[in-house]
């Protein structure tokens, strides 16, 4: 794919974060993985429902210099430490989507009940990645020490990251998240 038609894919992925409940207003974003020094990210503070890809940004997730006048969205050291942790990966989706949300409030790493989960998700448990504050070096080293050895991590108090080798499979690794964490909750509310 061209530069024109990843960001096209990128806004594409910013609307289905918003329509399938995964964030709200513009919060979240998506990545994709151009080469091996670029990636095309979400803008920052624009909503995703009036998004177009002339919006998307084009960046070098080495040096972090970007093309244009468009920001790129704020968590950009955070997709771009978590390219040169993953190598392999080409998508990266940071989310607030509730159940998992709900388990980063709590600052809980967690078990993957479901072995069909445990495949997509990659990991039977997912961790937890120490609080830190939004757009800080600590909360982008600590959560892609969090994802080394699965396809998703929490970021405590602030949403999830996910990642996969496409955009389509790194939905699917946020949407299975979301369902682990809601048997994860409920597996706690029948042992209280």
């Amino acid at each position: 794919m061209n530069i024109e038609q990843i960001k096209e894919e990128v806004c594409n992925a910013g609307k289905r974060l918003l329509k399938e409940g995964l964030v709200a207003r513009t919060w979240g974003n998506v990545s994709i993985k151009v080469n091996d020094t670029q990636m095309v990210i979400t803008p920052s503070g624009r909503p995703y429902d009036e998004l177009t890809p002339n919006e998307m940004v084009l960046v070098d997730f080495h040096t972090l210099k970007f093309d244009g006048n468009i920001k790129p969205s704020s968590e950009l050291k955070l997709h771009c430490e978590v390219y040169k942790t993953r190598p392999h990966i080409k998508a990266v989706i940071h989310t607030h989507q509730m159940y998992a949300s709900i388990v980063a409030a709590a600052q809980k790493d967690v078990m993957v009940l479901n072995e069909e989960h445990q495949k997509i998700l990659g990991a039977k448990i997912i961790k937890a990645a120490p609080y830190a504050l939004p757009n800080t070096k600590k909360i982008t080293v600590e959560t892609a020490r969090a994802i080394e050895q699965s396809n998703a991590a929490l970021m405590s108090n602030h949403g999830v990251v996910c990642i996969g080798e496409d955009l389509e499979k790194t939905f699917e690794v946020a949407r299975t998240l979301e369902h682990a964490c809601a048997l994860f909750i409920e597996s706690k509310k029948k042992s209280a």
